[in-house]
């Protein structure tokens, strides 16, 4: 293993409290979250198993987070109710306040309002 990765590795876990290897160098059995979703399955509520630590120059290290495959439990299906709950909130998201009408994207929170009301100046000219 390379020496850049001295700090990364720790699997006993006693310098950060939890297992930490290096990024890519994770044991097999162990997966992030998005891993997980990958393969239909979800953390369950079960505690972190690891860490991985990818290092960065002047900046703190990113982490990601390990959970295990065997523990996992499966991914809760969609029901109708939460599709139509979230298909609202999205509509929302789209509706301009200004205008009231669907702007087609979601509205950046910046503007506060859909980029025509926001330039509408701009608009215009065009």
């Amino acid at each position: 293993m390379p020496p850049a990765f001295g700090k990364c590795y720790d699997p006993t876990g006693s310098q950060y409290g939890i297992p930490t290897y290096p990024w890519r160098y994770a044991p097999g059995g162990l997966a992030t979250r998005r891993q997980l979703r990958t393969r239909g399955l979800r953390p369950g509520g079960q505690p972190i198993a690891a860490q991985v630590l990818r290092p960065r120059y002047r900046r703190g290290p990113l982490v990601a987070y390990l959970y295990r495959v065997d523990c996992a439990k499966p991914v809760r299906p969609m029901t109708p109710g939460k599709r139509a709950a979230l298909a609202k909130a999205m509509c929302a998201r789209r509706t301009c306040p200004q205008c009231h009408t669907d702007a087609g994207y979601v509205i950046p929170t910046s503007l506060g309002m859909c980029v025509t009301c926001a330039y509408p100046e701009e608009q215009r000219a065009a």
